[in-house]
């Protein structure tokens, strides 16, 4: 895991290699253990490195192979990179590292931009041809490591953040109109490419980007699983439940590969604590746990270790709890903030930031449950959706999950901010009437997984962790998993409240108690409820003179929200209040006026 950068010219120049140390040292923290550079001709590299599998200089980058032509940055983990790397060496190719960076190498010497197919894992890399000078930019097929690119008729760059583009200069941070819809309609969500700067875009997932030496581009989609049926293992539940079993216990023993200690960020729901059963089931012991927990408000409940404690002593882990005084919530929302690539709402990423900051002390890579829910249907709005006639699956989805409609987000903003139409119902019509996807059930799952939950959780996980060098590892989006998932029978999920296939593997391995206990997450009382010190810091961001100078909310609302800081709620619950501060505390916090 690391941080990436680079510059492409297009105009016949020579790179900016400051600008390219900008951006690389901007990424520090996403790798504390050893920085690199890179140029020839029209392109440089920058890198920053966490130190996860071989250990040693060799897998420094950017790395070089003169013989091949080929220099390459690369941010994430190939999990298979021992069987690839037998695989090649039996077609011809040394090696000189024990590292996936020169898996990934080779891997794109022998199958050009294909060699992504080949790769089992989470990763973002850029591979310049040195003959050609094309560069190839990749992206994983979950889309859970980020790529940045902001281009114009000079000049293309990426990073592995969007602040990092914002240290090298130049860009446009405009708003997005669109994006701005898509944010107020799916609780903070913007999916690719757009991002809420109109000069920065980002690669989508399972993407690869082909960039000529004349800045031209062609992006190939390499991978999208069919939401249909397997006709080999019928709606019979046990095979169904056995299959998934296999795919679930690969996918966690993939997800061990490394040369430093691991552990997992268990928050005692179903998710992470299949993952810690199927671990003890390994043969691991003494596996590092941890869990966190912030002060009540309001009669909320701002912890739940009587879960995670209970499956720490049913495997005897190593078990690590941390309680969070409200009173350092104001200084941890900045801190969590100015590690977001992009403005996020959800609030538990202030407890993924905490939490990251301790779990580092003890270990550099965690397994967590993100996109357990998408992939298995366990939020409670999938039942509606499910429902309805595939015909009618844009119109179920709307009612059941965007935050409000069309002209109740149009109220709100600026005129000057507003999209000229219904962009976020368009983005959703268009991906529900996609082919490939049987039932309603089946298309609004295919979006959530592919199109909104890369920008939320799986960046939030992402951002917060890399924040304090911190690799996370998602098991339940090992891509031959969701691709299982994917054509499992809806009522196989949706049983049992959801996830009726993972609660049956788990029935078997958990305490009751985890398997039927109501659905959690990381709560943060003071922030869901507008609570102090919170509402402090809320009230500065938009009343500040930075904030009225870009007028992007309408101040009528904007006073209504502040009169009443929890009355206004979107449809499903969150704060509107919260949803508006975030963006604007997200544009002070990276200096953008």
């Amino acid at each position: 895991m690391c941080g990436l950068s680079g510059e492409v010219r297009l105009d016949g120049g020579r790179p900016d290699l400051a600008a390219v140390e900008r951006m690389t040292d901007s990424l520090a923290q996403r790798g504390p253990d050893g920085r690199g550079s890179w140029s020839l001709g029209a392109v440089a590299l920058g890198h920053r490195r966490l130190k996860i599998i071989d250990l040693s200089e060799r897998g420094a980058q950017p790395m070089t192979d003169a013989g091949l032509g080929l220099t390459a940055v690369f941010n994430g983990c190939v999990y298979n990179y021992r069987e690839l790397r037998g695989r090649l060496e039996g077609m011809g190719h040394r090696f000189v590292s024990e590292s996936d960076t020169e898996v990934l190498v080779k891997a794109y010497a022998q199958w050009g931009r294909q060699c992504v197919e080949f790769l089992v894992g989470m990763f973002a890399f850029a591979v310049v041809e040195h003959g050609t000078g094309r560069v190839v930019l990749g992206r994983d097929r979950l889309g859970i490591k980020p790529l940045y690119v902001t281009q114009d008729s000079d000049r293309l760059r990426f990073a592995s953040s969007l602040p990092a583009l914002l240290a090298g200069g130049g860009v446009d941070t405009s708003l997005d109109p669109v994006a701005l819809h898509h944010y107020l309609s799916w609780h903070g969500t913007v999916p690719a490419p757009r991002t809420v700067l109109a000069g920065v875009r980002k690669i989508p997932p399972a993407t690869v980007r082909v960039v000529e030496r004349d800045g031209s581009h062609q992006d190939h989609c390499y991978w999208q699983p069919s939401y249909t049926r397997r006709p080999e293992l019928g709606e019979d539940p046990a095979l169904w439940r056995e299959a998934v079993r296999d795919a679930l216990r690969t996918a966690v023993r993939r997800r061990t590969v490394a040369d430093v200690p691991l552990g997992v960020l268990l928050s005692g729901g179903l998710d992470s604590s299949l993952i810690v059963a199927l671990l003890a089931e390994e043969g691991r012991e003494n596996l590092a746990t941890f869990a966190m927990g912030f002060e009540s408000e309001n009669g909320e409940d701002g912890d739940e270790f009587r879960y995670s404690d209970l499956v720490a002593r049913q495997f005897s882990t190593d078990h690590h709890s941390f309680m969070i005084p409200s009173d350092r919530l104001p200084a941890a929302l900045e801190a969590a903030i100015g590690a977001m690539s992009e403005p996020m709402i959800s609030h538990d990423a202030v407890a993924f930031h905490m939490l990251s900051e301790q779990v580092v002390k003890d270990v550099k890579v965690v397994l967590c449950g993100q996109g357990a829910d998408e992939v298995f249907a366990g939020y409670h709005w999938y039942p509606p959706i499910a429902a309805a006639a595939r015909e009618g699956a844009a119109d179920a989805y709307a009612a059941a999950y965007v935050d409000r409609t069309h002209d109740d987000l149009t109220a709100m903003l600026h005129p000057d901010a507003a999209a000229a139409r219904d962009a976020s119902m368009d983005f959703v019509r268009a991906h529900m009437a996609a082919p490939g996807a049987e039932t309603a059930l089946d298309a609004a799952l295919r979006m959530d997984v592919h199109a909104l939950m890369p920008d939320d959780p799986v960046k939030r996980v992402d951002n917060m962790t890399m924040a304090w060098g911190l690799e996370a590892r998602v098991p339940f989006l090992d891509h031959e998993l969701v691709e299982l998932a994917a054509a499992c029978p809806p009522e196989l999920k949706l049983a049992q409240g959801g996830k009726a296939v993972l609660k049956d593997i788990g029935r078997k391995v958990l305490p009751p108690e985890i398997v039927d206990r109501p659905k959690g997450y990381f709560p943060v009382p003071a922030v869901r409820n507008m609570a102090e010190p919170v509402l402090t810091r809320v009230r500065e961001a938009l009343t500040a003179p930075e904030a009225r100078r870009r007028g992007i909310f309408d101040q009528r609302h904007v006073a209504e929200l502040l009169a009443a800081p929890d009355r206004h709620r979107a449809k499903r619950g969150a704060n509107t209040l919260w949803q508006v501060a975030s963006l604007e505390i997200w544009l002070q916090v990276h200096g953008i006026h």
